[in-house]
């Protein structure tokens, strides 16, 4: 178990090291080092501090973030193909997004785009909450939430197809993809706060999650609140995703993933999973940006679609399995 967490660790040094010396300016690893660490005024250090930095610190946010809502996800539900999408957030911040760009907010108002896609998925999980029930079971959360997420995608296309004007549609398919070019601090400290504050609550869940996989009777036996346990999952989940979507547009399969290929390291545990699949989620999201960066540098290729690249064929060969392994 040590020796996973340390060689996670490890990883996601190296590979943020690397992130932070990879880019269409071919400079060398110790000058862009140099630049970063001690800095002056030369066009250098703006590049490693307003470029490279805040892009390589999203990565490592957003995929921690979304690693650790897709293990809390799986541990809850007990389900090892949900994912923090289920929930309908993603959705609906992507939904608050498109309509900050089709109505010319992004263009005229400086971070109306994130501040609008934060407010489309606070809506959508209250949404979730009111259908839901603040009591309501694990099946009656899959519901609300498939419920939201369809309704937020539809009100998306909606908006598409409505665009009068092809360069804002151009502008909100691409958001869509996912993408961490062109950000800044500012991003940083937008998505920052809340991404703590989610991983703090979902990180509390540990010994509940445990519990849970003896079933709900035993979990309540066990003095578990299911209620608390579900709300915290929730407002968990909804934070982190909500910050990682209104920053960084929708990028999915991360917190699929990530908890499926490290469960077997960690005993099926889901208490231990969720630091687990933060850090493999914050390695996965580094070591696709630097391929973004590598394999078509001339190119804008998106974020989103190489983790779709990676995540398909994995995910095709859990249906595999777990048809296999069925009755």
């Amino acid at each position: 178990m040590m020796r996973l967490f340390l060689g996670l660790t490890a990883l996601v040094v190296l590979l943020f090291g690397v992130a932070l010396v990879v880019g269409p300016a071919r400079i060398g690893p110790v000058a862009s080092l140099h630049a970063l660490i001690v800095g002056d005024s030369s066009p250098l250090t703006l590049v490693m501090r307003e470029i490279r930095l805040p892009r390589a610190l999203l990565a490592v946010m957003i995929g921690a973030a979304l690693g650790l809502a897709g293990a809390a996800m799986q541990g809850y539900l007990r389900n090892p193909l949900a994912d923090p999408g289920l929930i309908g957030v993603s959705g609906s911040a992507a939904l608050g997004a498109v309509l900050a760009i089709q109505t010319g907010l992004a263009t005229t108002v400086a971070m109306a785009l994130p501040v609008a896609a934060l407010g489309g998925a606070l809506i959508g999980v209250l949404l979730v909450l009111a259908l839901s029930g603040t009591r309501g079971g694990s099946l009656t959360l899959i519901l609300a939430g498939i419920a939201i997420s369809a309704l937020a995608g539809a009100l998306t296309s909606l908006v598409l197809n409505l665009s009068p004007n092809p360069f804002a549609a151009n502008e909100i398919v691409f958001w869509m993809m996912g993408s961490l070019a062109d950000r800044s601090m500012t991003h940083v400290w937008i998505a920052l706060p809340l991404i703590l504050a989610g991983a703090a609550l979902l990180a509390s869940l540990g010994r509940g999650l445990d519990a849970l996989t003896l079933g709900e009777d035993a979990a309540q036996a066990l003095s578990i609140d299911l209620a608390r346990l579900r709300l915290v999952l929730i407002f968990g989940t909804a934070a982190v995703v909500g910050a990682s979507t209104a920053v960084a547009g929708t990028i999915g399969f991360v917190g699929l993933v990530v908890p499926h290929l490290l469960r077997g390291y960690v005993g099926a545990r889901p208490g231990r999973l969720l630091w687990a699949s933060a850090l493999g989620g914050a390695v996965m999201l580094l070591a696709a940006d630097i391929a973004v960066r590598l394999l078509l540098p001339a190119r804008d290729l998106k974020l989103g679609v190489v983790t779709a690249l990676v995540g398909a064929p994995l995910f095709l060969h859990l249906i595999y399995r777990t048809r296999r392994a069925g009755p």
